[in-house]
């Protein structure tokens, strides 16, 4: 029998780009929705900063109570993209790298181990990391300790799919190139604009609906089959 119950999702980094993308479309599937962000906004229900100690463990239990005690589906979208270069003091690069791992890869590895735990007692679950393409190719100079980041997140969310598949608990990761988000057309054009674009195949970025669609599949249609599955929204940028 099919279940129709909406599915509970605990959404992180839901404030604006590709998490409010993926929010309003689960949100169209009728999922029932607990939104993380760093600030109060309108359909915002959880605030919380994740470079804070305990803040992960926070959001995970304000979800579980804003959702009657029961979450299906975690989608891990908060992240920082912050510039970084090695010719700054030692203690500021530690400080900037120290910062985006806590935010981008502890964070998610703290609420991917809550969201184990509580799939295991309810039978089964659905993880959705959003890493980046950098994941793979790497990223500017200024950005080692974002890529670093994202790697960490791809080799999280296999070894979370190889090991507990077998638990009806799934993991999927997605990697995208630029998304057309609030700051990308300044981030373009300091990279070099259309010089940038010419390494994209499809001639554009992405927007966040694309994303947001990958997400959206992922956290509620993929086969089971496609536990593991790292995929790519980049526009033939880089292929695996």
């Amino acid at each position: 029998m099919t279940d129709t119950k909406p599915k509970h999702v605990l959404i992180t980094g839901a404030r604006r780009g590709i998490g409010k993308a993926a929010a309003t479309k689960l949100l169209e599937a009728s999922s029932r929705l607990a939104c993380h962000a760093t600030q109060f906004d309108d359909g915002i229900a959880i605030a919380s900063d994740f470079d804070n100690p305990g803040a992960a463990g926070d959001t995970w239990q304000q979800a579980l109570d804003l959702l009657d005690g029961r979450i299906d589906i975690l989608i891990n979208n908060a992240g920082v993209f912050e510039a970084s270069s090695i010719n700054q003091s030692d203690e500021a690069w530690r400080a900037d790298f120290e910062r985006t791992m806590r935010i981008n890869l502890e964070a998610t590895a703290e609420l991917c181990r809550l969201a184990v735990l509580h799939f295991r007692e309810n039978g089964s679950g659905r993880i959705v990391n959003i890493a980046s393409r950098a994941a793979y190719r790497g990223d500017s100079p200024d950005h080692w300790h974002y890529a670093a980041s994202k790697g960490g997140m791809v080799a999280m969310t296999k070894t979370i799919a190889r090991g507990y598949a077998a638990e009806n608990i799934l993991a999927f990761a997605i990697c995208p190139g630029f998304t057309m988000t609030g700051m990308a057309e300044d981030y373009l054009e300091s990279r070099g604009g259309e010089q940038l674009l010419r390494d994209i195949p499809l001639g554009r970025v992405a927007t966040p609906e694309e994303v947001a669609e990958t997400i959206r599949f992922c956290a509620l249609d993929a086969p089971p089959s496609m536990t593991g599955a790292v995929l790519d929204v980049n526009g033939a940028s880089f292929v695996r």
